[in-house]
């Protein structure tokens, strides 16, 4: 136990086995690919055709506080997924670039309506994504590395297409699609309005989660687990809100306690609600208090190409800013693949197997 109480090095957290569970497809390709992409289609909107001036100016645009504005990038992204081979192309990327970073599982998450504007089906955006995730796992393992990649699908709030999205779910989750999500803008668009939607996905026994608490405050988070039934929330970060902190001991209000005690998990990404507005900096971010207050956090990337990060740089941005060492990476870790949408069994083979084994070998080092 003593070494998992040190703080770890840069190196030693790119080896360390991680888990996520929020990443977005079309928010983490490749600049190189979406410049590929775009020259063999005729797409000649980029503002760069130089891979790293084309990072940086994603990173730019996402910097400014609007969600609004941050999802206005994806309209690049979408443009180059729209043929089958070049979704198969970015989510095999996708796959080994998680695996060179140390992530051994990940639900990536993508709404099969955005890339069907070319002509292909849901389905075909569908099976495409998952082939390319197999792909990405045999050229991922070639390199030496594990990684198992599974797939969310996501209905868009503004839109009218949840339930065909869910019943692509039921069709596919035995090839590799784990559960269901809304996205989009929530303010306007409560979870509530899909409501039929979540209860057809209870019926069928299929998982889901849903963006919650990022934009929007508490009357989300509520409506998401309390109406809809969420067994996750996608960040949750305001759940803060209901937490009274200027006393000398944080007091939780009956929807912080409950999120708390029933142990929904709040898929946090840090960096990604800095651009979005939601903490000025790190160390103002809410997941050190309520990591503190011991809610079932896990750390993610949203969009690694939006905020030009990976799960090695969030958690390196969490040792710099609230001092976490092994233990607390190893417990967010672990927070993640118990919540996650895959059996009991796998779970726990990752936990016992690869990833306790790892945190103890390389805290020792």
């Amino acid at each position: 136990m003593s070494n998992l109480l040190k703080k770890p090095s840069q190196d030693q957290i790119k080896r360390l086995p991680k888990a996520l569970l929020h990443d977005h497809l079309d928010g983490g390709l490749r600049p190189q690919t979406i410049i590929d992409i775009a020259q063999e289609i005729g797409y000649s909107s980029l503002p760069t055709s130089e891979a790293k001036a084309l990072g940086d100016w994603f990173r730019e645009s996402c910097d400014s506080g609007s969600l609004v504005r941050y999802l206005e990038t994806f309209e690049h992204t979408i443009a180059v997924m729209q043929r089958r081979e070049d979704i198969v192309r970015v989510a095999r990327e996708c796959a080994i670039d998680l695996a060179r970073d140390g992530v051994v599982y990940a639900e990536v998450r993508g709404a099969p309506e955005l890339f069907t504007l070319k002509g292909l089906t849901m389905s075909e955006v569908v099976e495409a994504t998952l082939e390319g995730y197999r792909l990405g796992e045999a050229d991922a393992k070639a390199e030496g590395f594990f990684i198992k990649v599974t797939s969310l699908l996501c209905g868009m709030r503004q839109n009218k297409l949840s339930q065909e999205v869910a019943e692509l779910v039921v069709k596919y989750r035995d090839q590799g699609v784990v559960g269901f999500d809304i996205a989009g803008p929530e303010d306007g668009f409560p979870p509530s309005d899909q409501l039929e939607t979540f209860e057809y996905l209870r019926q069928e026994n299929a998982h889901f989660t849903i963006h919650a608490g990022e934009a929007y405050g508490l009357p989300s988070i509520w409506e998401a687990i309390q109406l809809c039934g969420a067994e996750r929330l996608g960040h949750g970060v305001r759940i803060i809100d209901d937490i009274d902190l200027s006393g000398p001991s944080p007091k939780l209000g009956r929807l912080a306690s409950y999120i708390r005690d029933r142990r929904v998990p709040l898929e946090m990404c840090p960096t990604s609600n800095l651009q979005t507005g939601a903490a000025k900096t790190i160390k103002e971010h809410p997941i050190g208090k309520l990591a503190k207050l011991r809610f079932r956090i896990t750390v993610n990337t949203d969009n690694r190409l939006m905020s030009q990060t990976s799960m090695s740089h969030e958690m390196q941005e969490l040792v710099n800013a609230f001092d976490w060492n092994f233990l607390d990476l190893q417990r967010v870790t672990v927070n993640a693949l118990k919540s996650a949408f895959i059996p009991f069994e796998e779970r726990l083979a990752l936990i016992e197997e690869m990833v306790k084994p790892a945190y103890l070998a390389i805290s020792a080092e």
